[in-house]
């Protein structure tokens, strides 16, 4: 079984998650390509996947859905029918209906969704002061990825005919879900900034900026086209990239969603089938 995982990782928690599926289908036998979509150049390739028995798609939860910019590209695809799996990390909070609203489109587009998972990551938002998941993924989660791997190959090489259907839709409309999406896109303070701060210019962050959003020259990140993902001020090597202390709205989100430092730690991934 020939099998392509494409996932979205600006900050590197999908990113390992795919790397723990893709060892566990390669022990079980399947022939396994990962492909980061996460850069612009690596999206606007053409993709074909004819040559491919099943694939799987990974991503990040932004605003309970995966980032627009992976949708967008899963719009893209012809799915023709090939069985196909998802999985998600999130930051400790609200995770549906990510799985429900990625599978609803993919459908769409012709693909069979057979299963679906969510994984613990370290909040975006702790590179401006948030102390979400630190540390995660670790060790118990990246097991649970081997195990979603090893439960979902009877199912992606069609020995197991079975498909996902029962999935939460959560309680939001699109609209409100677009609605919430450009909340974040509107936080000014969170806009990534070199703000004056010398840097080698690597041109790193705006090479790998997944929107295009970077300008290596003036140091700021285009309003219009960034999506708040934080690669660059992650992987700035002279960590000259800023953002704005988002330290109180994290206390604020914890009594939001009723959660307390001990909740998150306990927090573990879910395999959906």
């Amino acid at each position: 079984m020939k099998v392509l995982i494409c996932y979205f990782s600006a900050t590197g928690n999908t990113g390992q998650i795919a790397q723990a599926i893709n060892d566990r289908l390669g022990q079980l036998g399947a022939e396994v390509e990962l492909k980061n979509v996460t850069a612009l150049e690596a999206r606007q390739e053409p993709v074909s996947l004819a040559t491919y028995d099943a694939v799987i798609f990974g991503s990040p939860i932004h605003s309970m859905r995966s980032p627009r910019l992976f949708r967008e590209w899963l719009a893209t695809l012809e799915g023709n029918g090939k069985r196909c799996a998802t999985f998600f990390t999130y930051g400790g909070f609200q995770i549906h209906p990510a799985p429900f609203d990625t599978r609803r489109r993919l459908q769409e587009r012709g693909f069979v969704v057979v299963a679906s998972a969510t994984f613990p990551g370290a909040h975006t938002y702790n590179l401006a002061g948030w102390q979400s998941m630190q540390g995660r993924p670790d060790q118990q989660d990246l097991d649970l990825a081997a195990e979603y791997a090893q439960k979902l190959y009877p199912r992606l090489s069609g020995q197991d005919q079975a498909v996902l259907t029962e999935l939460d839709p959560g309680p939001y409309t699109q609209e409100q879900l677009d609605e919430f999406e450009s909340f974040r896109f509107k936080m000014g303070a969170m806009l990534p900034n070199r703000q004056g701060a010398e840097c080698q210019m690597c041109l790193l962050c705006q090479e790998q900026c997944p929107s295009g959003a970077m300008d290596a020259e003036t140091g700021v990140a285009d309003p219009a086209k960034c999506i708040v993902c934080l690669q660059c001020v992650k992987d700035c090597p002279d960590e000259a990239l800023k953002v704005g202390d988002m330290t109180p709205f994290f206390q604020f989100k914890m009594d939001k969603d009723k959660e307390t430092p001990e909740s998150l730690r306990q927090k573990r991934g879910t395999l959906y089938f």
